[in-house]
């Protein structure tokens, strides 16, 4: 390998132009409309455009990545996380331009990637497991025949994905029908595949996982365990190496599931095992996670090993450097930056970053794909950055982290920094006795109520206008920011100058007004429904989450805008008359 195109964006995409400089590998960066001057960007040998400013369009889009990979001269390409990491499809058609995969083979992505496969294989290994259904349900008809037989909670979840898009958990039966919709609805724009299936839900359980590495020489080692327990809407925010509180058997029983799990499956490269264990002590295996995870740095920064350079060596046909897990060295919290209001429910916050000091000093790491001036997206995800903090003991990291959280400042848009400063003092989380956060803690017993941030100033038109101009007789194509061709037109440009992009909605009184910049994925309610205060209407999805809108007041509902149409913050979805 020579040089690696990378399919992603943000941090990740910044973290592997890194790893490239380190190993002595060419870098090339792809960029949306959105990103021509985002941190990955500049940070990387080269850059090329895809093209359009949604994930479809972008960085989901195949035939655009293998084009800027032949273009650039790329022999290689890592997907990062996200998108498309977990996709056979695109590992086959990098594979078959004659280029070289950094990551599982397609056939283990596939084997694995299948929630419902992958339960069977943990079974064949004698990986615990709890009651779920044996394939992906029909429709929700199966979802509520499986509840009524093994009770409640259940979590419905994306039987190709990850990462908590598609995952859906019922307490009660009367909501399991709008849950199912919704988690084929995320699981579809997430993953290109709406099967689900269902499990029993582990009330209050801790979120444990294996970091597993794989040659094709036969080596499968595993690296260590975390805790991800911190999440919010099954997305993670804090996460640590190893996994404290652990007994010796549960560590053992995890490290030996996750090994015998991708042996059978013919795994190699970077993977993770992940597990829930119940307040009883009993472990469960969840899924397999086909690629380098967010939270990578914790068990890069307790064992010594660069994992992405472990997964150029693997790619390259190389054994691994380290055949048995290692003593950790220390610990490591990781906290996920990500531009989102927590006074208002993590309400996501896409803007411009005005200000952006990180914090330094013994102990500090920080893996960011922005700094002062970049705009963060409302098309895209909301993570900003991620600080991971490291001492010797975990007392340590914890008062190292009250500590750069104090120095870390950001402004022009909402981040969870309030939150996490928030969880350095919970004893729920800092005694030295056991852990007592689970997967819903936030949700049940965080009780601390949070400020909410100020508004972020509305987020400038990211697209790029197109044209083509003829430059020493060669036709070339160009592409300029709207924003700057709004500035020279209010600067007097004349005829044929592209028109002003409107400001952003003002909220309008007696209209539904959207909370956030995003899409409508459903209405609850139909045109001239009556419908009370506060009561759920529609279903938006903005920076890859989805949230409940309401009705602001009581009364008739008409007006509604199209299902899958992109909305400004505070526009108005509907009317409400009373």
């Amino acid at each position: 390998m020579k040089k690696i195109l990378i399919a992603n964006r943000g941090e990740i995409a910044v973290r592997i132009a890194r790893a490239c400089a380190d190993y002595g590998l060419g870098s090339v960066a792809v960029y949306a409309d959105a990103d021509i001057d985002a941190l990955h960007v500049r940070m990387a040998d080269e850059a090329w455009g895809l093209g359009g400013d949604r994930p479809a369009d972008t960085y989901l889009h195949i035939e655009k990545l293998l084009d800027a990979a032949r273009k650039s001269g790329a022999d290689a390409v890592h997907p990062g996380y996200g998108f498309l990491s977990e996709n056979a499809g695109f590992a086959r058609a990098v594979i078959g331009a004659g280029l070289t995969w950094i990551g599982p083979p397609p056939e283990a992505i596939e084997r694995l990637g299948d929630k419902v496969e992958a339960r069977r294989l943990a079974l064949q290994v004698g990986a615990p497991l709890v009651q779920g259904t044996a394939d992906p349900v029909q429709d929700v008809s199966e979802v509520l025949a499986f509840a009524e037989q093994h009770g409640l909670p259940i979590i419905i979840k994306a039987a190709f994905g990850g990462g908590g898009r598609g995952m859906k958990i019922a307490w009660r039966m009367d909501e399991v029908e709008d849950l199912y919709a919704s988690a084929v609805r995320e699981a579809t724009a997430a993953f290109g595949r709406g099967e689900c299936f269902v499990e029993q839900f582990l009330d209050r359980p801790r979120h444990i996982e294996a970091q597993v590495l794989a040659d094709t020489h036969g080596n499968v080692v595993v690296l260590g365990t975390r805790d991800c327990s911190l999440q919010r809407r099954n997305q993670k925010l804090v996460e640590e190496a190893p996994a404290p509180f652990l007994t010796p058997q549960q560590r053992e029983r995890i490290h030996t599931a996750a090994r015998d799990i991708c042996a059978a499956a013919g795994y190699t490269s970077a993977g993770t095992v992940e597990f829930l264990l119940s307040g009883t002590g009993a472990i469960s295996f969840l899924e397999v996670n086909t690629r380098l995870q967010v939270e990578h740095p914790v068990t890069e920064q307790t064992t010594g090993v660069d994992l992405v350079v472990e997964q150029f060596r693997v790619a390259e046909g190389l054994p691994l450097r380290v055949t048995q897990t290692p003593e950790p060295l220390g610990h490591s919290i990781e906290f996920r930056i990500n531009a989102e209001d927590v006074g208002r429910g993590f309400l996501p916050t896409p803007g411009g970053v005005t200000r952006f000091d990180p914090p330094s000093g013994p102990g500090v790491r920080l893996d960011t794909g922005v700094q002062a001036g970049s705009i963060v997206p409302g098309t895209f995800d909301s993570l900003m950055a991620k600080l991971i903090v490291s001492g010797s003991t975990r007392a340590q990291a914890i008062a190292r982290a009250r500590r750069a959280l104090r120095e870390f400042r950001i402004d022009g848009v909402a981040s969870v920094l309030p939150f996490h400063r928030a969880v350095m003092e919970h004893e729920d989380f800092i005694n030295g006795e056991a852990l007592r956060v689970h997967t819903r803690w936030i949700e049940t017993d965080f009780a601390e109520t949070l400020a909410a941030a100020a508004r972020a100033e509305p987020l400038a038109d990211t697209a790029l206008v197109r044209t083509a101009i003829e430059i020493d007789g060669r036709r070339v194509a160009l592409g300029l920011p709207a924003v700057l061709l709004q500035g020279l037109q209010s600067a007097g440009g004349g005829a044929g100058a592209v028109a002003a992009a409107p400001p952003a909605a003002a909220v309008q009184e007696g209209t539904v007004p959207a909370p956030v910049a995003g899409t409508i994925q459903a209405w609850k309610v139909a045109e001239g429904d009556t419908v009370a205060e506060g009561e759920p209407v529609a279903v938006m999805e903005a920076m890859k989450m989805e949230m409940q809108v309401t009705a602001p007041r009581a009364g008739r509902i008409t007006g509604l805008v199209a299902v899958g149409s992109y909305q400004a913050a505070g526009a108005p979805l509907a009317r409400v008359a009373s």
